[in-house]
């Protein structure tokens, strides 16, 4: 446990030297939301002031709730791109050696990798989820059934996203190119998982394919624990599948971290891992 416990400290110290080299980073971990937030906003304003629009989606007839929805969805965005940041700046290491030195330590590999993800998360993130709640309470547009919700609608955010990370970060072991990541999950991120759009407005074979990635499902419990006022019993369903989704992918984290640890070591070499 305190090995453990000092592999997070240790990835934490390091992910807060390469984040914070400056103070222009901390300014820039709320700009770029709150520009994405804007982005998202004026780009649906002009198509959802349409009567039909407001037929099929009568959130889009209060502007401060289709508000609050693109910022719940610009929130649980931010915390999920994190990891695919990290996950960039985790393949550098690669590229470096830095990894394969660390590899060579008898340091927990899952440790290493859930440590690397959460670490960036909470640093990335923490400013603009602050923010977004305050801005909800103040806004009026907040509506939870009791107080805990926001814990729970905390753990559906924090959980699958750390084991999003540590899924993106294992990947690595079999490539040494992780721009496929930025191509893959940035655009095509948003869309699957309903961040900009709701859900219903997305054809079935999108809505599948959204299944596979947590951030949809924490979408849902996130919108309805914080702006539907929806209880624990209501959200049930989708806290089980995403409970069920975040182990499925700690599961194959350490799979693909056992398989590709031994693939490197047969056919890889100390500067070429």
């Amino acid at each position: 446990m305190m090995a453990t416990l000092r592999v997070f400290a240790a990835e934490s110290l390091k992910q807060h030297r390469r984040i914070f080299g400056s103070k222009l980073v901390l300014f820039s971990m709320l700009l770029w939301p709150l520009l994405t937030l804007a982005t998202a906003y004026y780009t649906v304003l002009p198509v959802v002031e349409s009567p039909e629009a407001v037929r099929r989606w009568p959130l889009v007839a209060e502007p401060g709730r289709l508000l609050a929805f693109l910022a719940a969805g610009a929130l649980a965005y931010t915390f999920f791109f994190s990891l695919v940041q990290s996950a960039w700046h985790f393949s550098f290491e690669r590229v470096s050696g830095t990894l394969e030195a660390m590899f060579l330590t008898p340091a927990s590999r899952m440790a290493l990798v859930l440590a690397n993800g959460s670490a960036a998360l909470v640093q990335n993130a923490w400013l603009f989820g602050c923010f977004a709640v305050a801005a909800a309470s103040a806004s009026g547009t907040l509506h939870l059934a009791h107080p805990g919700m926001l814990v729970i609608a905390a753990l559906a955010l924090l959980v699958p996203a750390v084991a999003w990370g540590a899924f993106l970060n294992s990947l690595l072991m079999f490539s040494r190119d992780s721009a496929f990541l930025y191509t893959l999950l940035d655009d095509p991120l948003w869309f699957v998982a309903g961040v900009r759009l709701p859900l219903f407005a997305l054809p079935v074979w999108v809505k599948a394919i959204g299944l596979a990635f947590p951030l949809t499902t924490s979408l849902v419990v996130l919108r309805g624990a914080l702006l539907d006022g929806r209880d624990a019993g209501d959200l049930a369903g989708h806290l089980a599948f995403l409970a069920a989704l975040s182990a499925a992918l700690l599961c194959l984290t350490a799979l693909l971290l056992r398989v590709g640890e031994r693939h490197a070591q047969r056919t890889g070499s100390l500067q070429l891992f």
